[in-house]
């Protein structure tokens, strides 16, 4: 479920720009498909999650009756804390490989994306984070070989990324643009372009710090409910409010109480954006994440699992299936071809009658 835009308490960049005149940003996916309400997000997350229970607990039921009575399922909160414990993981890794600030953010993005569709008791994170990563790079030409790749993560196969690539682009909608919040803080809307500004106010201090908040954005929800303008302005009011507030100034509309409402809503945004910021851009316990890993080896879709009967299961099925289709495609084949040749008799004689009334003509 996506969110409706216009239903939504959060303003747009629109509230940044002349009236009347549409910020390129709202024409992107970005906005039209993957922004959300705190409580949207919230419903996403409950329903998948429920969802995965029923569908976990029919299957394990079906192979062992009452079995699924013993087990602890992971709660919305133990996934997201699962998945917020891997999102650490990847700038650690942009670090190894040297990758730059877009595709350690785009990666980020994409983790994030990726569980408003699916649940980690399908899908790990480790190994969907790993792909995450590994089509970041790509999206945002920064590649690298899957080989180089691979070989300088421990105990990772081509395999462990190559299989889930495609899972990973079809969750994302194949919506690979992402407009990242240290992009807004870096360009010239932030800090480049305010009217007066004196240098003092602005030293190369002002932004490295506001980027560290930018960056502790990314362990939040931020990016799925606020604009990267607003994130950006958030962040520079946390080192600089004068600075911030200079530039609310000058956007503000002529009107005054447009310029009023303006300056209200923007407030409200980005205290929200500020403690959300603050309370919850720690890094997650480790041992507790460890414990909801080690409840999740108990209650993994057991259809994900090699080796288990519904993995047997699922996977002859899917030959069959496989077979069928290649059966029936064999099937259309010879069926087009019998009795007639099979480049096309019909045209064929078509065209040599009409060379002979051609000739008759002559």
């Amino acid at each position: 479920m996506t969110a409706n835009l216009n239903s939504t308490a959060n303003t747009s960049d629109s509230s940044f720009g002349p009236p009347g005149k549409r910020p390129l940003y709202e024409c992107s996916t970005q906005f039209k498909s993957w922004r959300y309400s705190p409580e949207q997000l919230q419903y996403v997350r409950q329903t998948l999650n429920a969802a995965a229970v029923a569908a976990i607990r029919k299957k394990i039921e079906a192979d062992e009756p009452g079995s699924s009575n013993y087990l602890s399922f992971l709660q919305p909160d133990n996934e997201l804390l699962l998945v917020k414990l891997y999102v650490t993981k990847i700038p650690q890794l942009c670090g190894h490989f040297r990758f730059p600030e877009e595709v350690e953010a785009t990666a980020i993005a994409y983790l994030k994306r990726f569980y408003l569709k699916n649940t980690v008791m399908d899908w790990h994170p480790k190994n969907v984070m790993l792909t995450a990563l590994f089509l970041a790079t790509k999206t945002t030409n920064n590649p690298i070989s899957i080989d180089s790749y691979t070989s300088n993560i421990p105990k990772t196969s081509q395999s462990d990324v190559l299989d889930l690539e495609f899972l990973v682009a079809q969750s994302l909608n194949f919506e690979f643009a992402v407009w990242h919040a240290h992009r807004a803080l870096w360009a010239h809307t932030l800090l480049q372009s305010l009217p007066d500004v004196p240098e003092d106010l602005r030293p190369r201090e002002v932004y490295e710090s506001a980027l560290k908040h930018v960056r502790t954005s990314r362990f939040t929800d931020a990016e799925l409910i606020y604009t990267p303008s607003q994130i950006a302005l958030a962040a520079l009011s946390l080192v600089s409010p004068s600075l911030s507030q200079k530039w609310v100034a000058s956007k503000r509309p002529a009107d005054p109480e447009a310029a009023e409402a303006l300056q209200q809503t923007l407030e409200r945004t980005c205290s929200a954006i500020r403690d959300m910021i603050t309370q919850h851009g720690q890094p997650p316990d480790v041992e507790a994440a460890r414990e909801v890993d080690r409840r999740l080896r108990l209650c993994k879709n057991p259809e994900k699992v090699v080796g288990s009967r519904a993995y047997l299961a699922r996977r002859a099925e899917d030959e069959r299936r496989a077979e069928e289709k290649r059966n029936r495609k064999a099937h259309d084949i010879r069926k087009g071809t019998e009795g007639g040749d099979p480049f096309g008799s019909e045209l064929v004689g078509h065209h040599m009658q009409k060379s002979r009334d051609i000739d008759d003509d002559d």
